[in-house]
């Protein structure tokens, strides 16, 4: 019988204390086993994919669809992103400060686990893999709700997380997934004071803002992506190609890729042609999908192209799809990021150190970037191992999380028999 969400959640519960006690090496050992068994159940991790795919088929966007995906090669991506998390360093028990006070006493800043994560996700299901390895490597215990489109997937790949936890020893309640699909379980979750320490919500931005505004557990923003290229009047404009090219067609579905391009007004009239030929010509003629690109009237003036309305220098595409704006400088530039980027991740291509220093320092997202692709805002390329969700915000977390941002401190005070 399917268990409740609240069944779940207080299961989860059973599980903190062997988690927060485990030892760096029983939980890289867990580790190991899950990643093996996720290999050893492709199979059945695929064909429960297949039953996805068929449902999902007509009803998300095919550049959705991508992200639902999985194949061979993508399952053992998601086991290679395991080992990488056991490879990593524990973050729990860590002394992150120590003074001893004129009385004796020792005050010690140690890094514990949270508790329970909850995680929210839509249809991707290698962020089940991810999220758990993250968890059970920091101590942690993590509660799954998927999306309704990649519930299968991510069914058959907790499954094959709880049997590496069993032969490790560990508890399987330190992974679940929640198994009632209604809009009831999220907002269960929000509300799950006492049983939920952290919630992370990973997706668009309707599921960030309703878990935002109607959660009463604490809560990270994560994920939503309106990220700009800037390329400047003394930008090597051969770079800036290709780095456009990479941030907004690599990957157009993911929350890192390009949405927005910013051209210095006195390079504009080379570099868009250029652009366009690039982006919509010649992948045209190569039989890959054309970018579309939204144009402001100064864009419009050198280029054809769409003409951007109203709200797309303030749309997260995830599609081939580019606003395109002409700017007199680089401080309307950064102006410009201010008024629309949602602090993700933003670039600059630019020869000019000044220039760069003065975007760096101006600019207030997670990620800043100089003469490289957005794309790279991610948990693996930052050398995290793999990522719970990319966090917008700047209190708790910022940027990529990994296994430090999942963790808390306590203070241990070390005395003789001091009294005050």
């Amino acid at each position: 019988m399917a268990m409740t969400t609240h069944e779940l959640l207080l299961a989860a519960q059973t599980a903190k204390a062997a988690m927060a006690a485990a030892s760096g090496e029983k939980k890289a050992q867990a580790l190991r086993l899950m990643a093996q068994c996720l290999v050893a159940d492709t199979d059945a991790i695929l064909a429960a994919n297949r039953q996805d795919m068929d449902q999902a088929r007509g009803h998300i966007p095919e550049v959705m669809m991508d992200r639902l995906a999985l194949d061979a090669g993508r399952v053992k991506a998601m086991a290679e992103g395991v080992l990488q998390a056991a490879a990593l360093p524990d973050p729990v028990g860590q002394v992150l400060r120590q003074v001893e006070r004129p009385n004796g006493l020792i005050i010690r800043r140690i890094s514990v686990p949270l508790g329970v994560v909850a995680i929210i996700y839509e249809s991707r299901p290698n962020v089940t893999a991810d999220a758990a390895a993250l968890a059970v490597m920091s101590g942690n215990v993590c509660v799954l709700r998927s999306g309704r489109e990649a519930w299968r997937s991510s069914d058959a790949i907790v499954r094959s997380l709880r049997a590496g936890l069993r032969q490790a020893g560990l508890p399987e309640e330190a992974v679940s997934l929640i198994q009632d699909l209604s809009r009831d379980s999220a907002r269960e979750l929000m509300c799950a004071d006492g049983l939920v320490d952290l919630l992370i919500p990973r997706g668009g931005a309707g599921l960030i803002r309703a878990c935002v505004e109607n959660a009463t557990v604490p809560c990270i923003q994560t994920g939503t992506g309106i990220c700009h290229v800037y390329v400047d009047a003394d930008a090597d404009l051969e770079k800036a190609l290709a780095i456009v090219e990479n941030a907004k067609t690599s990957r157009p579905s993911v929350c890192n890729a390009e949405e927005v391009l910013l051209v210095h007004e006195a390079v504009a009239e080379r570099f868009l042609p250029q652009l366009k030929k690039r982006l919509v010509d010649d992948r045209a003629a190569a039989g890959k999908t054309p970018v579309q690109l939204r144009l402001d009237k100064r864009a419009a003036a050198i280029i054809p192209g769409t003409p951007a309305g109203e709200r797309d220098f303030d749309t997260e595409f995830n599609d081939y799809i580019l606003a395109v704006a002409v700017v007199p400088d680089g401080e309307a530039a950064i102006g410009h990021i201010a008024a629309h980027s949602t602090g993700h991740s933003d670039a600059i291509v630019t020869e000019n150190a000044d220039m760069a220093a003065r975007f760096t320092a101006a600019v207030d997202s997670a990620a800043v970037y100089v003469n490289a692709s957005t794309r790279f805002t991610d948990g693996g390329e930052f050398g995290l191992g793999c990522e719970m969700g990319i966090s917008t915000q700047k209190l708790h977390a910022r940027g990529p999380m990994g296994l430090e941002e999942l963790c808390s401190y306590k203070y241990v005070i070390l005395g003789d028999g001091q009294v005050r």
